[in-house]
């Protein structure tokens, strides 16, 4: 195992659990998209986070770790496949043209939708990924089209940093599982009383029907 893998996998189990004191239960109203970050994530599974676990606890801690994958992919690609850095150089310089409300945020909101799911019957007069998603300008410099060799060296390109994405993957939930016992231990201590108090106080307020 990479040590300098360890270190980082380390430091981001530590920056989680030095957030979590401060997580709350959410109040508002709940998602019905499943977050494709966390949902049947092997991250989650290797530190038992996998079920009866809220949704913002795994978010925090998935989003930490897999930036630690996507940076080993990141580093392999700029190192060894050019064609594929071209591609992303020119879409993230496409990107940074257009408005962003993505950009910027805590670990603990990275990836989750930037608006609420719409209400029947109440029609936004604008949504933040409606302005992040407007077209750039008409004189943009269009990219050169690739020849057929260059798409087929794409093709494998993209084929390797899948790959190199899983081998990470798999390393990082490795590293991971060594923490799984402190991990464990705060979510004992700082979750479950919360959900516990939340399930106490919905018991009372069912046991206790209203006086009219």
């Amino acid at each position: 195992m990479d040590r300098s893998l360890d270190t980082r996998v380390s430091q981001a189990v530590d920056a989680w659990l030095r957030w979590l004191p401060r997580w709350q239960p959410s109040t508002h109203r709940g998602r019905t998209r499943l977050c494709r970050r966390c949902f049947g994530s092997p991250i989650m599974a290797a530190v038992g986070l996998d079920h009866d676990v809220p949704h913002a606890v795994q978010h925090g801690l998935s989003t930490r770790v897999k930036s630690i994958v996507d940076d080993i992919v990141d580093d392999y690609t700029q190192r060894n496949l050019p064609l594929l850095q071209r591609e992303l150089r020119e879409a993230e310089l496409r990107r940074a043209r257009q408005y962003r409300p993505e950009r910027g945020l805590e670990p603990e909101f990275d990836g989750l939708p930037v608006d609420p799911d719409p209400i029947p019957g109440e029609p936004y007069l604008f949504t933040l990924a409606g302005l992040a998603g407007e077209e750039p300008a008409d004189d943009e410099e269009l990219p050169v089209p690739l020849t057929d060799d260059e798409k087929a060296a794409l093709r494998t390109e993209i084929r390797l940093a899948d790959e190199c994405a899983i081998h990470a993957g798999k390393l990082v939930c490795i590293s991971i599982e060594s923490h799984r016992e402190r991990i464990q231990a705060a979510v004992a201590q700082y979750v479950e009383p919360q959900i516990e108090a939340l399930l106490a106080d919905l018991t009372l307020e069912l046991d206790s029907p209203p006086s009219w």
